[in-house]
């Protein structure tokens, strides 16, 4: 079920997480009606802060004022509370097996600050893209896939397919 590293920190068998995967977004459906997603929570997490330092502009954006002005509440929305879990269950996962360090990984031919700023580059293309294509990876790919959604695998063989090409581009960053 788990695998010992040299550093003594636990990694869990990944078709053990898949299953589990599966059966959290299985619960998911049944439970709330809905898949999984994290993207709609950034949004509302945006719509929110626009909400207080701007309410003027909520209120006369057609798009922000879907989420939130008035007695609209865009942070009690149930993707805040998946995330917030997200977040709480990673923290004590790291707690529990011994991996909670702060460390930034990479390749010996980068430093860390390279490191950093392509991985903010590329969570800022993601994070547009899934505004984009109105679903992030969970959303839109791993729920769409699991309701048999055409789309859904368009969208997996999108992300894997321009992951490869990318990966394969910039591999001299990690390799």
């Amino acid at each position: 079920m788990k695998k010992i590293q040299n550093d003594g920190s636990f990694y869990l068998n990944p078709y053990l997480g898949g299953v589990i995967l599966g059966t959290v977004l299985l619960l998911s459906f049944y439970i709330s009606g809905r898949g999984l997603g994290a993207s709609g929570a950034v949004k509302n997490t945006v719509a929110a802060t626009v909400n207080v330092i701007a309410p003027q502009h909520v209120e006369n954006s057609a798009y922000y004022s879907q989420f939130a002005g008035g007695d609209k509440k865009p942070m009690n929305n149930w993707l805040i509370y998946e995330v917030l879990g997200v977040l709480a269950g990673a923290f004590l996962s790291g707690i529990v097996f011994n991996r909670l360090k702060l460390k930034v990984e990479h390749s010996p031919k980068i430093t860390s600050r390279r490191r950093l700023v392509f991985a903010l580059a590329g969570g800022l293309i993601f994070g547009f893209g899934s505004q984009l294509a109105r679903g992030c990876t969970s959303g839109a790919a791993l729920s769409g896939m699991a309701v048999l959604s055409l789309g859904g695998y368009i969208t997996m063989i999108a992300i894997f397919g321009t992951a490869f090409v990318v990966a394969w581009l910039l591999r001299k960053n990690w390799i």
